[in-house]
């Protein structure tokens, strides 16, 4: 490539190995403050306080999926199917920018510190901003991004059922917490794909390694990322963080919050993504938040007058976490009731308080869903393209379209 970087660059990760940095323009966004403040952003939220391995970043993440996206572009180049050198770089760039608009502790505050923002829909803002400031460079990998590209298997490589972002994740996942069973072949899974009509497809051949990706995906959902202490550690970082806002909002609290400057601006106001496009002020109070800010609140909040957020940050700090029942089927009301009222006694709150000690809800997972548009496909020896269940000559792959749901509660450890 005429554009390949003066010096060389080389980037060692533990997961895959050597990965190439291979044009310039990618080189200045990976050094860009958008996407070096992913660095301060954990993959796994909190999920260190379940598997005290799991310390890497969204940083390593993206360059990881991108480093899949080269392997996966090379394969398809060598099947002869042309992808041009302007393709090759757009998709590069958005697999690397895909979670560009993640916020602090990834999923863990999506939906606290923002009200109704996805990541997704803050990337493209983020991406739509880069693209400003490189002077049209990034158009073919937004729409790429987007889905809005006139070749879907870019967009199927960048977000799909079989897209380099979970083939990323699940192996630095696995590769971090130790959970083996989360291991996918993942380099055999990238030279069995193809294209068939411009859309990604598996090779017949590819069958059996597809069958174990999808296991493997459903193992680590119930082990890692919905794991029961995972839960729990996620509803008392959301319940922290909600606390904190009440008290920022509550015009009778006479004594200021200490948070830092990004966080207090978002626990002041209830951002929606309306305001990240009509005001520039709010992507940049976005921009300077991460996972430090957070930790540097909860730390000075452990000394709170509050007794509710000094109590929940004092818990996280110490990892003196909530207990929780995870299960499929519904808890007795009478044992929730007896727990509720224990909490209020041992804390001295009433009703109105209750929920941010106690928390229930759902939590659903199924390992492939039907009837998306984004099937994994299987091509034939006879070019038939099949659905992956179709193909599988296992009975319980049909199964894992099935979401399963689990009821959660979580409360403080009774003294």
């Amino acid at each position: 490539m005429s554009d390949y970087p003066q010096q060389r660059k080389i980037i060692n990760d533990p997961v895959h190995g050597f990965i190439r940095i291979p044009t310039k323009l990618i080189l200045k966004l990976i050094n860009h403050p958008y996407f070096q403040r992913l660095r301060r952003i954990k993959q796994l939220g909190l999920t260190e306080f379940v598997y005290p391995g799991a310390l890497h970043t969204r940083f390593h993440h993206a360059l990881g999926a991108m480093n899949l996206m080269r392997m996966a572009l090379d394969t398809l180049r060598l099947k002869e199917h042309k992808i041009s050198h302007k393709e090759y770089e757009s998709a590069l760039i958005a697999i690397l920018l895909h979670d560009i608009g993640h916020g602090a502790f990834s999923h863990a505050l999506e939906c606290t510190i923002l009200k109704d923002c996805h990541h997704e829909e803050l990337s493209l803002l983020l991406m739509e901003k880069l693209d400003d400031e490189f002077k049209g460079q990034l158009k073919m990998a937004i729409e790429i991004f987007k889905g809005n590209y006139h070749r879907p298997f870019f967009h199927q490589l960048v977000s799909g059922q079989l897209d380099m972002d979970r083939m990323d994740y699940l192996q630095r996942d696995c590769f971090f917490t130790g959970v083996s069973e989360g291991t996918i072949g993942g380099e055999r899974i990238i030279r069995m794909l193809n294209l068939s009509n411009d859309k990604l497809v598996v090779e017949e051949k590819g069958v059996y390694s597809i069958e174990h990706f999808l296991n493997a995906r459903r193992m680590m959902y119930w082990q890692v990322y919905l794991h029961k202490t995972t839960v729990s550690t996620e509803q008392m970082l959301i319940q922290t963080i909600r606390r904190a806002r009440f008290l920022v909002q509550n015009k009778d609290n006479g004594n200021k919050l200490f948070s830092t400057p990004s966080l207090s601006f978002f626990l002041e106001n209830e951002i929606t993504l309306n305001q990240f496009k009509d005001d520039a002020t709010v992507l940049d109070f976005f921009v300077q938040l991460d996972d430090y800010d957070i930790w540097a609140s909860i730390k000075v909040w452990t000394k709170s007058e509050d007794k509710i957020l000094s109590s929940l940050s004092n818990m996280l700090v110490n990892r003196r976490l909530f207990k929780t029942h995870l299960t499929t089927e519904e808890l007795d009301q009478n044992f929730k009731q007896e727990i509720k009222e224990k909490v209020k006694k041992q804390f001295g709150i009433n009703d109105n308080e209750l929920s941010f000690l106690v928390c229930e809800g759902k939590i659903s997972n199924s390992a492939y869903a039907l009837g998306t548009g984004e099937e994994i496909c299987i091509l034939k020896k006879n070019g038939e393209v099949i659905d992956i269940t179709n193909a599988s000559d296992i009975p319980y792959l049909q199964s894992l379209t099935q979401a399963v749901t689990k009821n959660y509660f979580c409360y403080p450890k009774m003294k």
